[in-house]
């Protein structure tokens, strides 16, 4: 190749390189979004909105309501939804999506994606000078709809939605975990169920729950299958367990806490009574709500929103009806280690707003957004599953009242999912949540995968100890890159960069040899000309 034939190529790589490298922030900067003096009812406006519904067909039912009612409100503003079964899709789409500028305009989501989206630059519309609009703010003025004032949406869930001292999203529905109890179960075994669950009673009553004859069959339930204890979710037990015990977890700022003395301790029970059979996960069994409803689970943790699966007359399952085993369901707030200071987790989906080029639009998104906390939106929503709504104005409404007072009636008033609705609702001083910042996300995945990787290796009889615990600790801190800085928040309130991926370093390096490429072309035909001149 000849000097010039080089110099070419390797211009024509630092081009695709700069388009490769740049082009991902070129496109996520939009101009910062004012609040408009007023909604142009002469324009039109079409908006997306992504959603998630469980493939629940009431929950799209409403959806598709609430978008009718809303455009009949604003008939110039149309409203497209897109439905997933999946929180992670959503985020992944988002994240794809936000490199090409087609972004939703409104999204079901998680504040812990919320984090991560807002790495660009004008991404997310930071709401608070829309909830303070006099017209179009909470309770504003000039809505066509009865909303909610400010003071009406929940304190403790509106302040989930804050990040960076700012608010990017608004709840829409919150719920908490629960533990669906067999209580026949419980007596059989000669304990009575309390009002408020302790690990130790909940690893006690389990031990003795997975205890087999000599046949192999187990005493408790006469079945070749019993797992006494099931949880859902092991990120949140982890987290919760945590929080239990005033130990670390993260800071505000993203510093990992994780990995501490507690957690270990936590780990060793575990593995204790997984090693007497007592105790699996979702993920490595299946649903719990299929193993109580079978007969072979005594206490299985799950959100309040999943209580329509729970119980012998649950109105959704998994399993046949020849499967189904009559029992008594009794749901009590997840197991505690001080029964007087209860600490719960508080979850569930919200609302954010994606910037775009006309704030227009983006003030119908706003206008639709808000729509979706209104009475009829919550309480028709939170009658399909255990949520509650987010809202005094929806919970201290007569229709959810009575809703709540017909406690198993019918299906549509299933007893165990209005008990776990009420118990949210007379728990939300005990909730807390977590810090969010950009790796939060990633931070959850690895505290629940502790608790899977312990469990699966007492299942496979390795041995627990010091030097299998260094090595979870330092292989789950590689594989959720815990050991990246994530970066923090610096005295000028911007976002400071953590250290570069292993990709953006190498391809720094890469350019550097390039142009030390360059300039040796440059250099040996210099030398060359100066050589045939003399």
């Amino acid at each position: 190749m000849t000097g010039k034939r080089m110099i070419l190529g390797l211009s024509a790589f630092l081009l695709a390189a700069g388009l490769t490298s740049g082009g991902c922030h070129g496109s996520r900067g939009r101009t910062p979004f004012e609040v408009p003096e007023a909604f142009d009812t002469d324009g039109s406006f079409e908006i997306t909105f992504w959603a998630k519904n469980d493939t629940n067909k009431a929950q799209t039912n409403i959806y598709e309501k609430a978008i009718r009612d809303f455009e009949s409100l604003y008939p110039n503003i149309k409203v497209n939804i897109r439905l997933y079964t999946d929180y992670g899709k959503i985020y992944n789409d988002v994240i794809t999506n936000i490199k090409t500028n087609t972004t939703p305009n409104v999204c079901i989501t998680y504040p812990d994606h919320i984090a991560t989206y807002l790495t660009g630059d004008n991404v997310v519309v930071p709401l608070d000078d829309l909830f303070e609009n006099a017209d179009y703010g909470f309770g504003g003025d000039a809505l066509q709809y009865d909303g909610p004032a400010q003071e009406e949406v929940i304190p403790e869930f509106l302040k989930e939605c804050i990040l960076d001292g700012k608010h990017y999203c608004i709840p829409y529905m919150r719920s908490t975990e629960a533990c669906y109890i067999n209580k026949d179960y419980v007596e059989a075994l000669g304990y009575e169920v309390p009002d408020v669950l302790t690990w130790d009673f909940i690893w006690e009553v389990s031990d003795k729950a997975a205890e087999k004859n000599a046949d192999g069959i187990y005493a408790l339930n006469g079945q070749n299958v019993m797992i006494p204890f099931i949880y859902k979710s092991t990120d949140n037990m982890m987290i919760q367990m945590l929080k239990q015990k005033d130990a670390g977890y993260s800071t505000p700022e993203g510093d990992v806490l994780l990995f501490n003395d507690t957690t270990e301790e936590i780990l060793y029970t575990v593995a204790e009574h997984v090693k007497k059979g007592a105790f699996s996960t979702f993920k490595i069994s299946s649903y719990p709500a299929n193993f109580l409803n079978a007969g072979q689970c005594v206490f299985a943790v799950d959100s309040t929103a999943g209580s329509t699966w729970m119980g012998s007359h649950a109105p959704l399952s998994d399993i046949s009806a020849d499967k189904f085993v009559e029992f008594e369901t009794v749901v009590r707030p997840v197991p505690q280690f001080s029964p007087d200071d209860p600490k719960m987790i508080s979850q569930g989906p919200s609302i954010c707003i994606f910037n775009k080029n006309d704030p227009q639009e983006v003030l119908a998104s706003w206008l639709f957004a808000q729509y979706l906390l209104t009475n009829e939106v919550q309480i028709a929503y939170s009658e399909t599953e255990g949520y509650v709504p987010v809202t005094s104005k929806a919970q201290q409404s007569d229709v959810y009242q009575e809703y709540l007072s017909r406690e198993g009636e019918d299906a549509a008033h299933y007893d165990v999912k209005l008990q776990a609705a009420k118990l949210l609702l007379s728990n939300v001083g005990n909730t807390f949540v977590t810090p969010v910042f950009n790796g939060s996300a990633s931070l959850r995945d690895a505290a629940g995968a502790l608790i899977e990787n312990v469990t699966k290796s007492v299942r496979r009889k390795q041995e627990i100890n010091d030097a299998y615990m260094e090595k979870l600790f330092s292989d789950v801190t590689s594989l959720y890159r815990l050991d990246q800085n994530t970066g923090g928040v610096g005295e000028d309130g911007k976002k400071e960069l953590g250290e570069l991926p292993a990709f953006s370093g190498g391809l720094l390096i890469g350019l550097a040899a390039v142009w030390v490429l360059i300039g040796a072309v440059f250099l040996r035909r210099y030398l060359k000309s100066r050589k045939q001149h003399y």
